[in-house]
């Protein structure tokens, strides 16, 4: 009996061990002894030669422009780029005129699917990405996103703040986000340079576009933090870990307090009707009678109101000018008396506090002076200065001794 007969019948007597009423499920299923534990089935062969014998039917080719401050590295570090792409059996040429890179596929190439990486180097080396960085993507293990950020935000100081908080003090914060998701990023101009597993794509992607929505990195930071933690632990691989994680983000629950009263004066009660219509021009002109005029009595009604108004307001103009010049209103009889009684018993007042003042200083003077004389005959002299005046040739009695000699 042939392994096919066997499976059969195994498969035939599963049938017929199954209820009547439900339904076999096992009708189709076979055996695969080849399938066992020890396989991976997401594992990636790499892909050789020996798969694709063939050369290409067509070519593909892929361009992309690069900025001009570029231009010198590229050129430095093209050798290098042509060499890595050759080993994978690709072409690639630089246009320094037109400003752009472009890949192509060649008879030697065997992988279908290394011009896609060979498009993604060109793409990163646009983008300031390194050289010794951005050739890692021809490996298959490695991918990479370009995130625009450009867009997001349309303050550009906003903009520019934010791209900061990203990058944090000396980069800090950036090389947190690196160690966590094992990517290497890059943040250059209106774009992000993501290169790493896609899983760390996905979470750098959300951890930009956050960040951009003023959402700050440190709270993804601390998540990745004890995810990390947390996947040390065996027991707790297949539970979930939502009552582990912080939540961070702000709900809107409305509180509990209730207002407090408004104390003033109560509100007007509102009218039952509401309030008449406001005229039109028209109304209002078929009021007055302008309505009924001819052009040429509307014309001269204008031009007798304007040159009223003028008339008026020119007065107004010359009652300014001449205000300055009106004399004041003067007190007559007994006011004008009572007021220059005022004047001079006001006049007197401040000479009597003047001559009070100045008496005052001169008597503190002069008492400060007795002071000093005071103090200056309580001082004994010393001797020594009496002995010197007696030896003076050039004092006095010296003087009237050398007259009489």
């Amino acid at each position: 009996m042939s392994d096919t007969e066997a499976q059969n019948d195994a498969s035939a007597t599963a049938a017929a061990a199954a209820p009547a009423t439900g339904k076999n499920h096992n009708k189709y299923r076979r055996d695969k002894p080849w399938d066992t534990d020890d396989i991976d089935h997401w594992k990636i062969d790499a892909f050789t030669r020996d798969d694709n014998p063939h050369p290409f039917t067509e070519e593909s080719s892929f361009a992309t422009l690069f900025p001009k401050y570029r231009e010198a590295y590229l050129r430095e570090v093209w050798p290098h780029v042509t060499r890595a792409l050759a080993a994978h059996g690709l072409a690639c040429e630089l246009d320094l005129i037109e400003g752009s890179m472009t890949v192509r596929t060649t008879r030697k190439a065997f992988d279908p699917y290394a011009i896609l990486n060979a498009r993604d180097l060109i793409k990163l080396l646009s983008r300031s990405v390194p050289f010794q960085q951005a050739v890692k993507i021809l490996d298959d293990n490695v991918a990479c996103d370009i995130i625009k950020i450009g867009n997001i935000v349309r303050n550009k100081e906003r903009f520019v703040k934010r791209r900061q908080r990203l990058v944090g003090p000396n980069g800090n914060t950036l090389k947190a986000i690196e160690l966590l998701t094992e990517c290497y990023i890059l943040v250059q101009g209106n774009t992000v340079s993501v290169m790493g597993s896609h899983k760390g794509l996905k979470t750098v992607r959300r951890i930009v576009l956050d960040c951009l929505a003023n959402i700050h990195p440190i709270y993804h930071i601390k998540e990745l933090m004890i995810r990390r933690e947390l996947a040390k632990d065996p027991q707790l691989a297949k539970e979930n870990w939502d009552r582990f994680l912080p939540k961070f983000r702000k709900r809107n629950v409305p509180s509990n307090k209730k207002p407090l009263k408004k104390v003033g004066p109560k509100p007007e009660a509102k009218p039952l009707f509401p309030p008449a219509q406001t005229p039109r021009q028209v109304d209002l002109q078929l009021e007055s009678g302008e309505y009924f005029l001819k052009p040429k009595e509307k014309a001269a009604r204008a031009a007798a109101q304007k040159a009223a108004d003028e008339a008026e307001k020119r007065k107004e103009r010359l009652a300014e000018r001449a205000a300055p010049f009106v004399a004041p209103e003067e007190a007559t009889g007994e006011e004008a008396r009572k007021a220059l009684k005022r004047k001079r018993d006001d006049e007197a007042r401040a000479a009597k506090a003047d001559e009070a003042n100045r008496l005052d200083q001169l008597k503190q003077k002069f008492l400060a002076n007795k002071t000093d004389l005071k103090a200056q005959a309580n001082t004994p002299a010393p001797a020594a200065a009496g002995a010197d005046k007696k030896k003076d040739p050039t004092s006095k009695p010296a003087k009237k001794k050398a007259k009489k000699n």
